[in-house]
Formats: C-alpha cells, structure tokens, sequence
C-alpha cells in the first residue's frame, strides 16, 4: 500500500488523470497490540470455547433474579462503584454541553421510571420516543426499560405517515416528542391513534392536544426511586421497525436477554475497554443507534459521546480531536462523504487518541478502508448484522488482519455458515470456499429477533433446517473471511453469471471520478439481465461521453465484461435510505417504472 498518498487527491482535475489507489489484499493487525491490548487476543481460540452461559456471569442480574437492560447499562456501574464516571458526554448543536455520570444516569431513568408508573403504564406497554439526539431520549429509552415497557425509537426526520404507520402497529402508549415535532407530525395523527393516551414535550415551544404534558411537569417532579421491573430475558424489551420490499415495514421483536451480546459485542467487536470514549455515530430511530449508540457503550461502562449535530465533516473531527474519542463506529456513507471532501480537513488535527474505527450499515467498500489507513493513520474494520440479529454477527476484530472488503469473521457464540436453497425448501452448507450462496446463522443467540410483530408466517420464513436465513447473499474464503455478494433480491443474473451489485459498484467507486454508484440488473431477452450503474461524481468531475466511455472501460478492466456493466447513467444523487443505504430496488423500480414499495425510510430530499 502507498502510505501517505490521499486517494481523493487523484480526484481532483482531469478524469483518468491517475489511477486508482492500490487495494492491499490484507492490512496487518497492529504488532505487539498496538497502544492498548485488544480484549479479544486470539479470536480463534475464544470462539472455540465460547460459551454464553459463562459470558452470562459478566452481567450482574436482577436482585432476586431476573436480567433487565437498565440495570446492566447503568444501575450496575453505580452498584461497582462508577457512579461518578462520566456516562454520556452530550454536545449540542450550538456548542452546548453537559455530562451525565452513571450516576446522574441511573437517578434521570428512575425519575422517568417513576413518572411513567404514575400515568399508569405498566410493563409491557409501548413507549416510542421521536426527537433528535437529546439528552432526554436516552433517559427515555433507559427509564422505560427500566420501567418494564417496550420502546421503540423512531428517526426524527420522518413525515406523519411513517411515524403514524409505526404507532398503529405498534400500539405506542406514550410518545415522547418535542414541542416542534408535535405540532408538525403528530397532532394531525391523534384520531388514528386512539391507544396513544400521553404525549410528554422535552423543551419550550407550543403543545396542546389531548393527554400533552410537559416533561418538565411531569418527569423532573418526579422521585428517583422507581425500582427495577422484574423483567427476565424472555420480556419484550424493544420493537425495532425495518422497511420490507414491498409493504408495510415489518417490527422485530427484541427481548432483555439481548444485553449479553451487546455486552460481548461491544467488547469483542468493537474492542470497548472501561476507560475509552466511544462515539457511534447513528441515530437512535436505527437499530445501530440503540444497540451501540446506547445499550453497548453503556453496559460495557464506557463514555458515550452523542452529538446532537447531523454530519459535518469539520465537526465531527473537531469532536474526534477534542473529545479524544478512543473509539469510533461510523457508515459507509459517511466514509464516503468524507473521502469526497479528502483528507486535507485532517491536516493539523491532533487525533492520537483514536485507535479503533469500525463501520457498518452496509458493505464497506475495499477503497474506503485503505482511504481509513492513508487518511487516520488506521483502517476502518466493517462488521455485519442486521435488525433481526440484534448485534454484530461477522466482524474485523482488533486482533485480525484485515482484507479490505471482507465482513470479518464470526464472532463468538456465532456459529455462521453458506447455505443453497434446494427447489424442496431445504437448505443445505456448502463446505467449499468462494462459493456464493446463503448467509445463515445457527440460532440461538441472546440477541436474535423472538419474532416480528403478529406476523409469525413471515418469520417462520426466516429460519430452515436449524438455520436462520438472512436474506444476504455471501462466500467465505479459504482463512474463513466471509466476503458480502448482495442481497438474494438484488442479485444480478446474467448469462448463467450471478453478479453481486457490492462487487461492481466497489470496482467503479476506485476510479477517482466516482463518489457514488449503485448498479441494477436490467431485463435483456439474450442474457437474462444485464447490469446498469448509476454513478454520482466527486467535486471537479462533470459528467458526459469521455467519462461514461473511460467508466465502462475501467470497469471491464477491473472486473471482465461478463460481470462489468453495459451502461452507466449519471446522477446528481442516488436514493437513499435516512440512514444512508443506497436503494437499489428504487433505482430498478423506476427504471422499470414497477411498484416503488415501502418509502417510509427514503431520504425526503432524494432527488429522482
């Protein structure tokens, strides 16, 4: 690998006036164990005597028996002692800040424990919280788990259609809000909401409506002292929303016995150690956002830094640098904006404390991870798992060399595998590396989905022969990498050839033209489909003839012209989900003018 060479430099001028960046097959892991010894050495030993029940005893339980996420994120690290270490560092959007220690934490979420015990919510009933990234959506979500509700954090950009869909099927008792979101998504909703009986408003600002009250009235008046829900790990903890093709989104089903891999997780994948500050980057309405922009960070006993600010690329290295931020867990999207703007917004920046970054969303591409290397001085290490798997799954850990592109490997307590779907419905393992099919796990682990929500068809689906199918298409190699094909609806058949969407755009995104691409398969009466990509530039490019001819020639150079694609069409902006998932069954459906599905998660200001 070139070190020191910016690869977005090469993007600047000229199209095709340098070639892409080398991508190494492998990144060494840091010798000697770079500035801090990973909590994970030898990730093959300990996946070979992994046990769940013996990582069960790294949690405290229930007083009198019984587990609850509250009390592992917080009331256990006042009961150990750290009550005074700081628990979430907040920054807000104009320069605001305020720390809260455990501490702090534990008497905030009994004081909301409290005051929702007082409106007459009992364990079981639906909590759903919709606001930006404030300090009172993180005392919500951890008081009412405490409380023994089920919560369900919603994105704070969606319109009333989304939110409203959500609390029909989720049957929301309670909505925290602000005064803003109210007024604009939530009062025209209340006559098709019935069940929604109590609205608490954080902040100032008009709200008036059928059961409105003021946080301030209703929580900060209330005692502390709300004890523990005796909750075990079978109770229903969370209720996740994600968009499906075609329909309605579909609510998977999450319980308290999840903690344990967010534990483990947040330990062995993201390599957490009692003294870092993390900084997870996703919104709470995400799953990445609760599982490891709250629960993870917490319950390992970390500081958690939140940042009320969408991205920024020169704020967020101001957060790095001055907050010393130890470890970082991003996007791929992100990644991407910030290799965009290139690496001259580093130059001076004091980022010695950071020494571990890691990205998931979707795949990451081979290119961002060296641009992590060149631009950081570390590479990003991806991980895999979905809203059903609860936690991180397949990852780079910190003890592993890297292979830009790969997944990782299975962490432990996963027992992972490449299935095929034979034409009777059974699957069966295929044993021989780089071989494409299935990507299954083996149930059961603490954190995988109990169910989606009055839906038990849809999740019987899911699992076959002692498998649970992901719906993701994947090989492993011959060192047990696992490597991202695409999802099995997005896969491209062509001439005999099934084509993995990742692959291709991974191969346009290393000319230093290319901000973006997301690529379809087209119907062709010859070949079955053909492959069409969508291409948005970086700064300085326009787009045109020459470009899309030197695309297509780079692209058959890179990957053969049975896998390359036969047309590239230029776009200002790809849809994308909210949290940055580049949509390509939106990208097919209006190229084939078919039904557009589910857009509940589409970004309002998507350009067509």
């Amino acid at each position: 690998m070139d070190e020191g060479k910016d690869p977005q430099a090469a993007g600047q001028g000229e199209a095709g006036a340098a070639a892409p960046a080398r991508i190494p097959a492998r990144i060494a892991k840091p010798r000697g164990g770079g500035r801090v010894a990973p909590n994970m050495p030898d990730p093959d030993a300990l996946c070979a005597d992994f046990d769940w029940a013996q990582a069960r005893e790294a949690l405290a339980g229930l007083p009198g028996g019984g587990l609850n996420i509250a009390h592992e994120a917080v009331d256990r690290h006042v009961a150990d002692g750290r009550g005074a270490h700081i628990a979430i560092r907040w920054i807000g959007k104009g320069g605001d800040r305020r720390d809260l220690s455990y501490a702090d934490l534990a008497q905030a979420i009994g004081r909301f424990a409290r005051a929702l015990r007082g409106l007459g919510l009992a364990p079981g009933d639906r909590v759903f919280v919709l606001m930006g990234r404030l300090p009172e959506l993180y005392v919500a979500v951890l008081g009412a788990l405490k409380a023994g509700c089920v919560v369900t954090p919603l994105f704070s950009a969606f319109g009333p259609e989304p939110i409203a869909t959500r609390c029909e099927m989720g049957d929301a008792r309670l909505l925290v809000t602000t005064p803003e979101l109210y007024r604009r998504k939530i009062a025209g909703l209340r006559e098709r909401l019935p069940g929604l009986k109590h609205i608490l408003v954080v902040g100032d600002g008009d709200a008036e409506g059928p059961g409105v009250q003021r946080w301030a009235d209703v929580v900060d008046a209330a005692a502390a002292d709300a004890a523990t829900a005796a909750t075990d790990a079978e109770s229903m903890s969370l209720l996740h929303f994600t968009s499906g093709t075609t329909g309605r989104p579909k609510g998977a089903i999450h319980v308290h016995g999840a903690v344990l891999a967010h534990w483990a997780t947040g330990r062995y994948a993201l390599d957490l150690h009692d003294d870092d500050i993390f900084w997870c980057t996703a919104d709470p309405g995400w799953v990445t956002g609760t599982s490891y922009g709250i629960i993870a960070p917490l319950v390992c006993g970390v500081t958690n830094v939140v940042v009320e600010a969408e991205f920024d690329a020169q704020v967020w290295y101001e957060v790095l640098e001055r907050e010393r931020v130890t470890v970082w867990y991003t996007a791929p999207t992100a990644i991407r904006m910030m290799m965009k703007l290139g690496a001259g917004l580093l130059a001076g920046r004091d980022l010695s404390a950071l020494r571990f970054m890691a990205s998931v969303g979707e795949p990451l591409n081979p290119e961002a991870v060296v641009w992590g290397q060149q631009a950081f001085g570390l590479p990003f290490h991806d991980n895999w798992w979905q809203t059903e798997t609860g936690g991180i799954m397949i990852a780079n850990v910190a003890a592993m060399d890297i292979k830009p592109g790969s997944m990782g490997k299975p962490l432990p307590g996963i027992h992972a595998a490449i299935v095929r779907r034979g034409d009777d419905g059974h699957v069966a393992v295929v044993d021989e590396p780089g071989v494409e099919g299935e990507l299954a796990l083996a149930p059961p682990w603490p954190s995988m989905m109990r169910g989606y929500l009055n839906e038990q068809a849809r999740y019987d689906k899911c699992f076959a022969d002692g498998w649970y199918l992901t719906g993701d298409l994947a090989k492993r190699d011959a060192d047990g990498y696992y490597w991202f094909v695409g999802r099995a609806d997005d896969v491209i058949k062509s001439a005999g050839h099934l084509i993995g969407p990742f692959e291709v755009e991974s191969a346009l995104m290393e000319h230093p033209a290319v901000a973006e691409a997301g690529v379809i398969g087209i119907p062709d009466p010859t070949v079955g489909e053909v492959v069409k990509a969508f291409v948005a530039l970086k700064p300085g490019f326009e787009p045109g003839e020459a470009l899309q001819r030197e695309l297509l020639g780079h692209a058959r150079k890179r990957l053969g012209a049975a896998v390359a694609p036969k047309s590239i069409e230029f776009r200002a902006n790809l849809p994308k989900t909210r949290s940055g998932k580049i949509m390509r069954r939106l990208l097919k459906a209006r190229e084939l003018g078919l039904p557009e599905g589910d857009l509940s998660t589409l970004e309002s200001d998507e350009k067509k």
